[in-house]
């Protein structure tokens, strides 16, 4: 059995976008596996506004997102999956046929599109059962159900059991309780908005204590058979998760090492005040748990986090900001040398520069743009025509130049592109 998932859910009809976006982030680093934010209204311009809410989400989490709207069309899922969602949620109660869901389906995948079903509604018992209903949403493409309102009783343990597709209950706890919801058999995670302000680590624990699997930290190394120095710690060294910045070094004791798995955020010895401290605990500053390793000799953790704000005391990102000694080398980095580039244009968009020729390209606008695209193109095909390797490569860096330009113009970053890449692969 794999593990269940707490999903953390978030109605966002009448809620400002920072606010929904603020809630999604807290509930990533509570500690929440899945996000699920909705809004079936509609409205298409409220529709739109979901969609750039979740974009911004998207942007700020690691955790899946599953988006949840009312689709009149195909193009509604679409643009539902190109917020950056894993999943999109469609509410079978607004459906007015399943074509906008075998489209959906064809195009994204069969386990992209989830179904919403309302359990007090009689259209959920009647006339089509449970089985019956999941049969005929899994032939148009469906990969799982999320069912709301449901009563829990032996019929419907079994109903669920048997409904061919897997099941997320969506449910508030009022009434049931999670461990109950999680172990019941084809369901593979609950969406709750009770969870908002907790810690859900601290959940977590207690249901995996009680016997359901849910994911939390564990390490299989425990703490007694790392080797410590003389004050019987062990060093940590701190990297930005994304792009492996070294933050700062720090030191863990037991006590430090299982607060930091339990909790999911640092907590470090310190050495100077003689006791724990949670990074950040005072300036906000927090480091959440991306992962630990630990190295050859087992006498060296290396934290690989997400940094919220400076690492370092005195206000600088990382600790090791003064250089001592410095040869000449080549640092170039493809993913660098690219957000450099592409940073240089959005400064030419935002601070026009006489004579440049990105700004002459931004005045001309998005035709101009589109046109030098396709000119570049082109000359790409007849360099690969030839065989020069230099004349090809210098054809690419063209292209690739005036396609930062249009990405600019666009509102896309290399962030955008590098997740869809991610989510493709």
């Amino acid at each position: 059995m794999g593990y269940k998932k707490i999903i953390a859910y978030i109605n966002a009809e009448n809620e400002t976008a920072q606010s929904v976006v603020e809630r999604a982030v807290r509930y990533e680093r509570s500690g929440a596996d899945a996000l699920f934010v909705y809004n079936y209204s509609a409205v298409e311009d409220e529709r739109e506004e979901l969609f750039s809410t979740l974009r911004q989400i998207t942007k700020q989490v690691d955790i899946p997102v599953l988006a949840g709207c009312s689709a009149v069309r195909f193009e509604d899922i679409k643009k539902a999956f190109y917020t950056g969602a894993v999943k999109v949620v469609l509410p079978y109660a607004k459906l007015s046929d399943l074509s906008a869901v075998r489209e959906g389906a064809e195009r994204f995948g069969r386990d992209k599109i989830v179904i919403e079903l309302n359990a007090a509604d009689e259209k959920y018992s009647a006339p089509l059962t449970l089985d019956e209903l999941a049969e005929k949403l899994k032939e148009a493409g469906a990969a799982g159900l999320l069912i709301k309102h449901l009563t829990v009783t032996d019929g419907v343990r079994e109903k669920i059991k048997n409904a061919g597709l897997p099941v997320i209950v969506r449910d508030s706890l009022l009434r049931n309780d999670m461990g109950t919801l999680l172990l019941m058999e084809n369901v593979e995670g609950v969406a709750t908005d009770y969870y908002d302000g907790k810690d859900i680590f601290a959940i977590k624990r207690a249901l995996k204590e009680g016997g359901t699997p849910v994911d939390t930290f564990d390490s299989p190394v425990p703490f007694s058979e790392m080797k410590k120095n003389s004050d019987g710690l062990v060093p940590v060294i701190v990297q930005d998760y994304k792009n492996n910045e070294v933050l700062m070094l720090a030191y863990m004791d037991e006590k430090a090492y299982n607060k930091t798995i339990e909790t999911g955020k640092m907590t470090y010895f310190s050495r100077e005040r003689q006791k724990l401290w949670v990074k950040g605990e005072e300036s906000g500053h927090f480091q959440y748990v991306k992962s630990l390793a630990i190295d050859c000799d087992s006498d060296t953790l290396l934290a690989k986090v997400l940094q919220v704000g400076a690492a370092c005391h005195t206000g600088n990102r990382s600790c090791f900001y003064r250089e001592l000694v410095k040869k000449l080398y080549d640092d170039t980095n493809p993913m660098t040398v690219f957000q450099d580039v592409f940073s240089v244009i959005l400064d030419r968009k935002e601070h026009p520069k006489q004579g440049s020729y990105t700004n002459y390209l931004f005045e001309k606008g998005i035709d101009k743009i589109l046109k030098k695209c396709g000119e570049e193109a082109t000359e790409i095909v007849i360099a690969a025509k030839n065989p020069n390797r230099e004349e090809i490569k210098y054809e690419i860096a063209d292209f690739l130049y005036h396609m930062m330009v249009l990405m600019a113009e666009c509102g896309v970053d290399w962030e955008d592109i590098t997740r869809e890449l991610s989510h493709r692969h």
